[in-house]
């Protein structure tokens, strides 16, 4: 099946569900996809068991089950891409704060937001990540950074993380269930281009005037001082995701207290004026006195002690990063270079990518999960010219132990460049080609140049070999790699449980290919069917002359009389549809062939047509046996307890 196939099938399937508001969550397992609808009434199951590419639809487990086959990872990814279902916001994936039953402490939730937040946009953030790491390499070379071609690949490679609150404010939207547009309203107010025109002019006053704090004020609102970092909200994480949730919640409040008649556009005018006005006044600038106590923390700790500054430094810094609360130290590296003509911070702050790159590498070799080396690929390139985000977004904070590798090496390698007093001279490029800063002004290879390089050095080896010593975590868990692999695809989104999920892999369903009245199979009158020598199924009384596959699968026998067809289906169940009884002897008159052997069929294609009229004028019995020749294999056949059935139908399940 083509992606547009996979694409029109999914459109159909959530039309037919009664569209993406019914469903409440979307999960999927081997062969199915596992539907919770807020109205199964609402469901078209006659249409969708009906519907090529569908093998049946089953009610199980307050579950509406909609049986796909092995192609179901596909169908699972195409509907992820064209709605706001399954992905982050699956029945498997509990939103922040939205799942009574969700146990677990409020460090792992927000490490799990965090990471859900990135997920949707982490290739392309890698990929951009990567472009940034060429043009580093590229002003390394000596290409003139006012020449066409640096300019126009740093835009396209920068671009991205400086709207990444855009992005951000899309994605946690969609976590919190927030509407996307009225979030992304919220998030580009901050990014409006006259915003920093609010810290220009004369200053009207100053608060926490000779403290590390100290705020001039330019602007107020209705008399509210506004305060604005010194870089405005431009790669601001932590103030979006903080308005966007506090969106969420105004946005609830709202839409309960406005008349539905004028719901649709006072929502969001109510929600972006109030949640933006309070993010401008006290949500961002909480956040940039946060950033600044940090920096001056981190110079207490440097008069104090060089080794421990640069083991905490290295170590902080990717978590400094993901809050954002990294631009307190920026400022401080920059005064200090412009003051003294060299800085103790640069050194430190780069090493703490090398940890994350050496655990990356380990990972590349040991990981067997597709879903771990498409992140650790990319994620390594960017890594080496001093772009973590992908990687720590991607695979650090979900794997949660290899982030903890990460941060040793970093701290070893960062606490060696700390006590070597290790500084940098000038301002430049970062991952390796941040080396090059350490380089004495004369131009003289020293120590300091040598020490830097043996201080990323440890920072790797630190984090490659603890990563290597120890078994690789899982992506979606805290348990080992090794312990689940065989129990579900590494690169699937939204999977069940483990207990579903294995459940799932040892069952294979089986469609009904016809319409009529179901019978035992000891009742079925032949010896052969009834002792169930050939193997146990159920038998149907048609009522109309056609035969339908019942699984996706290849015909494995054709007999050229048309009176039986057998098939293997994806899942390895041996199934033989014998129609009628003795009809053999008709020598393929009343019957028509609509398949080849070895052909591959869909479930619901047509194998045969009869004349059903015509075979019992001969005096021929229709009942039709559906027999699972390798019964053997399972362990259990089960059969519907329906006595109607039509084609697409549930009619048993093969459990391994």
């Amino acid at each position: 099946m083509s992606k547009d196939n996979y694409d029109d099938l999914a459109r159909d399937i959530i039309d037919h569900v009664g569209g993406e508001e019914n469903v409440a969550g979307l999960r999927h397992c081997v062969t199915r996809l596992r539907f919770n609808l807020t109205d199964e009434n609402k469901a078209d199951t006659d249409y969708l068991k009906n519907r090529d590419g569908i093998v049946t639809v089953m009610k199980s487990a307050g579950q509406y089950q909609v049986v796909i086959g092995e192609q179901v990872g596909e169908v699972y990814e195409a509907i992820v891409n064209q709605t706001n279902i399954g992905g982050d916001a699956s029945a498997s994936e509990p939103s922040v704060g939205g799942n009574e039953n969700d146990d677990r402490n409020i460090l792992d939730k927000f490490i799990d937001f965090i990471s859900g937040v990135f997920q949707p946009f982490l290739m392309a953030l890698a990929a951009t990540g990567m472009i940034k790491g060429l043009v580093a390499l590229l002003g390394t070379v000596g290409v003139d950074p006012e020449s066409g071609l640096y300019q126009v690949l740093n835009f396209a490679g920068d671009g991205f993380f400086q709207f990444l609150p855009v992005m951000v404010a899309i994605t946690a939207a969609r976590k919190l269930k927030m509407n996307e547009f009225t979030a992304l309203a919220i998030a580009v107010a901050f990014l409006h281009p006259e915003i920093n025109e609010l810290m220009s002019g004369d200053v009207m006053y100053t608060l926490f005037s000779g403290t590390a704090f100290e705020s001039p004020i330019y602007s107020t609102f209705i008399g509210i001082p506004i305060i604005m970092p010194p870089n405005g909200y431009y790669q601001a994480i932590i103030p979006i995701l903080v308005s966007v949730w506090l969106g969420s919640v105004v946005e609830r409040w709202v839409k309960n207290i406005i008349p539905g008649v004028v719901r649709s556009f006072l929502t969001p005018f109510f929600t972006v004026m109030i949640v933006f006005v309070i993010s401008l006044i006290a949500i961002g600038p909480v956040a940039n006195w946060a950033s600044t106590l940090v920096g001056q923390f981190f110079l207490v700790v440097q008069g104090f002690s060089p080794l421990l500054f640069g083991a905490l430094l290295a170590v902080a810094w990717q978590l400094l990063v993901i809050f954002g609360l990294h631009w307190g130290i920026v400022p401080i590296m920059f005064i200090l270079l412009a003051e003294q003509g060299y800085e103790t911070i640069g050194p430190v702050m780069v090493s703490s990518t090398f940890g994350v790159l050496g655990v990356v590498i380990a990972l590349l070799i040991k990981s067997k999960a597709k879903k771990v080396r498409d992140i650790a690929l990319p994620g390594s390139i960017s890594l080496i010219f001093g772009v973590s985000e992908p990687t720590i977004y991607g695979l650090m904070l979900p794997m949660k132990r290899s982030f903890l590798y990460a941060l040793i090496g970093n701290a070893v390698g960062g606490a060696y460049i700390g006590v070597m007093n290790v500084v940098g001279y000038r301002a430049g490029g970062l991952g390796v080609f941040s080396i090059f800063n350490t380089i004495n002004p004369n131009g003289n290879l020293d120590m300091n140049f040598w020490n830097v390089i043996i201080g990323f050095a440890l920072c790797t080896i630190v984090g490659f070999v603890l990563q290597m010593m120890f078994p690789v975590p899982s992506l979606d868990s805290d348990g080992n790699e090794g312990q689940t692999e065989s129990n579900k695809k590494d690169n699937d989104k939204g999977l069940v449980s483990n207990e579903e999920l294995q459940e799932s892999a040892k069952e294979d369903i089986i469609a009904s290919p016809m319409q009529g009245e179901l019978v035992p199979m000891t009742e079925v009158n032949d010896e052969v069917f009834s002792s169930e020598a050939l193997g146990k199924g159920v038998a149907i009384k048609p009522e109309i002359g056609e035969v339908r596959a019942p699984a996706n699968g290849v015909i494995s026998t054709l007999f050229p009389t048309g009176h039986a067809v057998g098939m293997t289906t994806d899942e390895g169940t041996e199934i033989l549809i014998h129609i009628g009884l003795d009809t053999v002897e008709l020598e393929g008159k009343y019957y028509e062939i609509f398949v080849e052997q070895e052909q591959h069929v869909n479930a619901g294609d047509v194998l045969v047509k009869f004349d059903k009229a015509g075979v019992e004028s001969e005096n021929y019995d229709t009942i039709t046996p559906i027999v699972i020749t390798n019964s053997g294999d399972f362990k259990a056949i089960e059969v519907t307890e329906d006595t109607q059935t039509t084609p697409g139908d549930y009619l048993l399940t093969a459990i391994k």
